[in-house]
């Protein structure tokens, strides 16, 4: 098969002039072909494997470029890197590879093309086209990539055994390139996965998250998290969101299978935002429910204070998966610990109090907070969903009208620390934070306007309750 098309970009012509110069064989190998043949279009990133020096081909390549192209060279892995304003280029010389039981990362010795190829983690992403004067633009498919592309299929090149044992990170990658383009994995591969799954636990957890994130910013990411609660992958690295599958039953009481629940969710809000933290917020809000799951007699299966829970577990699982400690997790918690918060005020009797207090404690996030809990409706009565939906709509509208009025979101009460030692007698300490706190929540239950004039009259009573001093 001649690829034409694909082939006709300038920049395979120069690598085809350069290799044939250096009399060294040449190919575009990998993601290129799989998402060319897929898409019938040019994908950004571009690997070349050569046979022979991958950094020296890069070096030429570089210097017939005016101006002089940047060569960015990773000796460890033997790969160099070019850039230019449309395409990634790395090349790599062809090599083969063993390993040993306790490490992915191989012994190298240099190779050929078909050495390559049997390395490569999948057949879809083992086909190559050459770049060589003879056999310009010819699909080289020993694994009959071509063939599993067009039924959809995950499957690997050689015994998928040793290939999943000697390298485990291809196990979640299979998954991922599953859930990302709508295949599925073939029975021997997948059943493969099952057997090596303890072979997992070698990896590193930034390689784990870098695969699990893409998974979860798929447009369907239950397909992903599905495969790898099947597979056993999921309870090795994230067993807290396992820990909710099942339903118990007590005196004929049930309550959902939270986890299947949760995936659910996940799949709701992916809808709606590509935000990768607000759909780790999804996937971790009922994180607690395993751990505060009781059966009470009078009302049947309680989850209390499990947003609470579910919050600090939070915090476990980002330094557990090497995830980020600092804003993305505060933003997480939070949507968890109040993931529940606007549910209370559906009713006429939710006071503005209590809509104050939420959009002060949710702030910017507020909006997010409402998608996550519009996408926890996963009921399957459409009456049911409808009026659900009207409900969150509902509170939305009567907090946009607080909002409005009393401007409380990110507020910062109008007297400052500052403020208090100019008007009384007193130094840094506990009274300015009593008083600031008072002011704080007086607002915030609508005793008084959120002002300046008003917080400073209510600060001088307060002043006076405390027998505090005034300056002259």
């Amino acid at each position: 098969m001649n690829l034409d098309k694909a082939l006709q970009l300038p920049i395979f012509k120069q690598i085809s002039k350069v290799s044939k110069n250096r009399n060294q064989r040449v190919f575009v190998i990998g993601g290129f072909v799989r998402d060319y043949l897929i898409n019938q279009s040019e994908p950004k990133d571009i690997d070349i494997v050569t046979e022979g020096s991958g950094i020296e081909l890069a070096e030429e390549i570089a210097k017939m470029f005016q101006p002089k192209l940047k060569v960015s060279v990773f000796k460890r892995f033997g790969t160099a890197m070019i850039k230019n304003d449309k395409y990634d280029l790395e090349f790599v010389g062809a090599r083969k590879e063993s390993y040993s039981p306790d490490s992915r990362k191989p012994f190298v010795e240099n190779g050929s093309l078909e050495d390559d190829q049997k390395r490569r983690d999948f057949t879809v992403n083992a086909m190559a086209i050459s770049l060589n004067e003879k056999d310009y633009g010819e699909l080289i498919d020993p694994f009959n990539g071509k063939e599993d592309l067009k039924f959809k299929i995950i499957r690997t090149p050689l015994n998928p055994d040793i290939t999943y044992s000697d390298d485990p990170l291809r196990m979640i990658r299979a998954i991922r390139f599953a859930t990302q383009l709508g295949f599925s994995i073939e029975k021997e591969s997948f059943e493969a996965i099952k057997r090596n799954a303890e072979r997992f636990d070698i990896l590193s957890k930034e390689r784990i998250t870098d695969e699990f994130n893409k998974i979860l910013m798929s447009s369907t990411p239950s397909v992903g998290l599905k495969l790898l609660y099947e597979t056993k992958l999921l309870e090795r690295f994230l067993p807290e969101l396992t820990a909710l599958q099942g339903i118990e039953e007590v005196e004929g009481q049930t309550h959902k299978d939270n986890f299947y629940h949760t995936i659910e969710v996940v799949d709701n809000i992916s809808k709606k935002t590509n935000k990768l933290w607000l759909r780790w917020a999804a996937l971790l809000h009922d994180i607690g429910k395993a751990k505060t799951k009781r059966f009470d007699k009078n009302i049947g299966w309680t989850f209390h204070s499990h947003e609470f829970v579910g919050s600090k577990m939070a915090v476990t699982i980002f330094k557990r998966l090497h995830l980020p400690l600092g804003d993305s997790l505060k933003y997480v918690q939070k949507l968890i610990q109040y993931s529940s918060r606007p549910i209370s005020l559906i009713t006429d009797e939710a006071t503005d109090s209590a809509l104050r207090r939420l959009l002060f404690d949710a702030g910017n996030d507020l909006e997010d907070l409402f998608l996550l809990c519009k996408s926890d409706i996963t009921t399957k009565n459409d009456k049911k969903q409808q009026q659900f939906k009207r409900n969150f709509d509902y509170v939305e509208k009567k907090i946009k009208q607080v909002e409005e009025k009393d401007q409380i979101r990110n507020f910062q009460p109008p007297i400052t620390g500052n403020h208090i030692m100019q008007t009384f007698e007193i130094l840094e300490g506990r009274q300015i934070g009593i008083i600031k706190e008072a002011i704080k929540e007086a607002i915030l239950e609508g005793i008084i306007k959120n002002d300046y004039n008003n917080s400073y009259n209510y600060m001088l009573e307060l002043g006076n309750k405390l027998n505090l001093k005034r300056k002259n």
